[in-house]
């Protein structure tokens, strides 16, 4: 039962939150705002800044919010505007907002009396007001005066009348995400910028560049906003002068970036580079002279900061667009992804200007935001890529260095098997040639019984003088003639060898490949060494199996393809191969590939292994082509 009370008490919940949040209600929440969209204006000239009451002598005119003038006509300093506010009974507590306007100094007056005032001493005239009003059953009018230094100043956006409280709260949620944007860049940067003293100096110089630009661009877009100049007034000189400070620092900061991406391949970018470098410090300088004599220097810091500073600005984004379309065309993935933020940087800042001058220059900046955001999302990728391909290149480093340590070593044992070889070879091979020729005297001597005992002595020895005759082969492998072969018909002729030896083994040879493959080398050493890799697939497959022998040219290189769907080796086994007495077979001493890998070097060719356990061996060989041979020129009659 208190279950089913519960779940009714759910239900009604639900009921009238959905009610509450409903499109009526908030219709009808919404309905009791008043938005006051049309007001007089009268224009105060130059030395009528400070009054505190209207001309009477001076006409007024009838402006609304979409036919708002804000620029200032010549003369004047400012403007008077006067609107009357509807009765505010029906709100406990009423309020006024303006959400845009310009000017630097405001004051509401009713009837004389002085209502609200801000003051500031910034260049920065989009501003904002928001007061309280009494709660009234009578309209009453207020009149607004707007002083500015700048060239415009008037309202721009509707003014609203409303809840205090509520107003509040649209004053604030408007401007922050602005400011949650902008702070969360600039939080992000600086634990980037904590964390560089972890990567490598290559991978520092463009993350801490990166770091900087983030850094700057989230701190332009918080001082951007015309809410923090409203609650930290006595702050806004300290935020001007970091929006200059923040710009000095983005534009190198991104050029220097731009750079690292390109390698430094340009050098009249690099040049531009350092030039904007000194440039900046220069205007940095310029600041701090400023700042102590505002009024003395503000023309040389004007056009240092904002008319050359301009002209460095346009500069730079032609060079960087110019570069990064050349690399784009080129195919270059870093030079595209580039292009693409910048594109679309400059579409978003088209459309700011074109919005702002369609609207006869009441549009606020914003749209730019959104191509900043994407231009950030474009250099981390790039960087991301980068530090990828950095990972990479040391991966690969480190794989080839291993493979050239276990080359070495391997080269060690096999100068030592060469040189044993060389001093050892020919006086154990006399030796067993003499007790071979003792023991067949005396097996022809003896009786039936014990002759089998001789000729497994003899076999054995003459195992024997096959590993000593690979030995002699390993210790010299120079070619003694080295003559122009068909890779091709040497394969033909392994063909025939071979194939009756993988009949008996129950498998089947499939040759195939291209016709006249030249190459440089000696024929006898050429099949010893495939013989010796055709003849371990052979003994690897079983019944049933195949070996597939291709011969074609690759790259300027001829190649053997030895492949097989034996039984396969582990990776470990894999870098084994070529070693001296390591063989995968219960009785094979591992000299046959030895002999072949050190034939193959000496024709100067290369083997790779392709190995899977169950899967099979595959041996690609490689070995440069011979020179074509020049036709005899030919003399006209």
């Amino acid at each position: 039962m208190l279950a089913r009370h519960g779940l009714l008490l759910r239900c009604l919940t639900l009921w009238l939150a959905l009610f509450v949040l409903s499109p009526s209600f908030l219709a009808h929440a919404e309905s009791k705002r008043i938005t006051i969209e049309d007001w007089q204006v009268q224009w105060i000239p130059a030395g009528e800044e400070g009054l505190d009451q209207p001309s009477a002598s001076r006409g007024w005119e009838t402006f609304n919010r979409r036919d708002q003038q804000t620029d200032l006509k010549t003369g004047t300093r400012g403007m008077w505007v006067k609107f009357t506010v509807p009765p505010t009974g029906e709100w406990q507590r009423p309020g006024l907002l303006i959400d845009r306007l310009f000017g630097l100094e405001l004051s509401v007056y009713e009837n004389g009396k002085l209502l609200y005032e801000s003051k500031r001493k910034l260049t920065v005239d989009l501003n904002k007001l928001l007061m309280p009003l009494d709660s009234s059953a009578q309209p009453k009018t207020f009149e607004l005066r707007i002083v500015t230094h700048s060239n415009r100043a008037g309202l721009i956006s509707g003014i609203l009348i409303d809840d205090f409280q509520s107003l509040s709260e649209r004053f604030v949620t408007r401007e922050l995400p602005d400011l949650l944007l902008g702070t969360s860049i600039a939080f992000l940067a600086l634990i980037m910028l904590i964390c560089s003293g972890y990567l490598h100096k290559k991978q520092r110089d463009s993350w801490i560049a990166l770091c900087l630009i983030a850094l700057t661009t989230g701190t332009i877009i918080v001082v951007y906003n015309p809410l923090l100049y409203f609650y930290f007034k006595s702050y806004g000189s300290l935020m001007l002068r970091l929006f200059d400070l923040s710009l000095f620092v983005l534009l190198p900061a991104l050029n220097y970036y731009v750079d690292q991406v390109f390698e430094g391949k340009y050098r009249y970018f690099t040049f531009f580079r350092r030039v904007q470098t000194v440039y900046s410090v220069v205007c940095a300088c310029c600041l701090v002279v400023y700042v102590t004599d505002m009024d003395r220097f503000y023309d040389l810091y004007y056009f240092l900061s904002v008319v050359m500073m301009s002209i460095f600005i346009l500069v730079q984004l032609l060079s960087i667009i110019t570069l990064t379309a050349m690399n784009a065309v080129k195919g270059n993935r870093d030079a595209i992804i580039l292009s693409v933020g910048i594109v679309l940087l400059a579409l978003f800042g088209i459309a700011d200007l074109i919005y702002y001058y369609w609207s006869d220059r009441k549009h606020v900046f914003y749209f730019w935001k959104f191509g900043v955001v994407i231009m950030m999302v474009a250099l981390v990728i790039i960087l991301a890529r980068r530090i990828s391909s950095d990972y990479g290149k040391l991966v690969t480093y480190s794989k080839d260095l291993e493979m050239y340590n276990h080359r070495l070593q391997r080269t060690e044992k096999l100068k030592i098997i060469s040189d044993l070889a060389a001093s050892v070879a020919h006086e154990v091979r006399n030796p067993l040639q003499v007790t071979r020729g003792f023991l067949q005297l005396l097996a022809a001597r003896t009786d039936e019984k014990d002759k089998p005992y001789f000729e497994l002595a003899t076999n054995e020895l003459d195992r024997a003088a096959e590993i000593i005759t690979d030995f002699l082969t390993f210790a010299k492998p120079e070619l003694d003639t080295i003559v122009r072969l068909d890779l091709s018909k040497e394969i033909k002729k392994i063909e025939a060898i071979m194939t009756p030896m993988a009949a008996m083994h129950g498998g089947i040879l499939v040759f195939s490949g291209e016709s006249e493959i030249p190459i440089y080398g000696n024929s006898s050493k050429l099949k010893q060494a495939l013989i010796n890799i055709i003849k371990n697939s052979i003994e690897a497959i079983g019944k049933n199996g195949v070996v597939e022998i291709g011969v074609f040219e690759e790259g300027g290189d001829a190649i053997v393809r030895i492949a097989d769907n034996g039984q396969g080796m582990e990776e470990s086994q894999v870098a084994k191969l070529g070693v001296p007495f390591f063989s995968t077979k219960t009785k094979g001493t591992g000299l046959g590939l030895m002999v072949t890998y050190r034939i193959v070097e000496v024709m100067k060719g290369s083997i790779k292994v392709f190995s899977a356990k169950g899967k099979g061996t595959e041996f690609t060989i490689r070995f440069p082509l011979a020179e074509p041979i020049p036709l005899p020129h030919q003399v006209d009659d």
